[in-house]
């Protein structure tokens, strides 16, 4: 009976590690670096407006890729309070996803300021631990 109390236990313990690594997110590379290529903060244009997504120090996967030191971009639009950082990113016309492994958007934006900030997450759209995110840039669309 020993022994099969010993697989339990350590069957348990697995499980808890497994489930602590999965609330912990996937552990963000160090070094890593994202950012907004184009355009600029401050910039003043007309649209449509092509935002080009920058990263270094990891590479770009699809969602439900599992492959170490890739993510994929999301890309806040006029958003004032960041989303959960331990959950998977929400999906609406604020926050878009781009779970294809795409590395820029064309977006067709009205008149005015805009801000945007890139957040980049895991296979399952989970931002990394610690989060891997971009500055915030302001545009103005004329």
């Amino acid at each position: 009976m020993i022994p099969n109390m010993q697989k339990v236990v350590t069957g348990l313990f697995l499980l808890f590690i497994n489930l602590s690594v999965a609330f912990a997110g996937t552990p963000a590379p160090e070094g890593a670096h994202l950012y907004i290529i184009s355009p600029k903060n401050g910039d003043s244009l007309s649209g449509p407006v092509t935002v080009m997504f920058g990263l270094k120090g990891m590479g770009v996967a699809p969602a439900g890729i599992d492959k170490a030191k890739t993510g994929h971009h999301h890309l806040l639009i006029n958003v004032d309070k960041m989303p959960a950082m331990d959950k998977p990113l929400p999906s609406d016309d604020q926050h878009r996803h781009f779970g294809g492994g795409q590395t820029e958007v064309t977006l067709e934006l009205p008149k005015g300021e805009h801000s945007l900030q890139l957040v980049l997450g895991d296979m399952n759209h989970i931002p990394f631990n610690p989060p891997i995110i971009s500055e915030k840039i302001m545009i103005k669309v004329k």
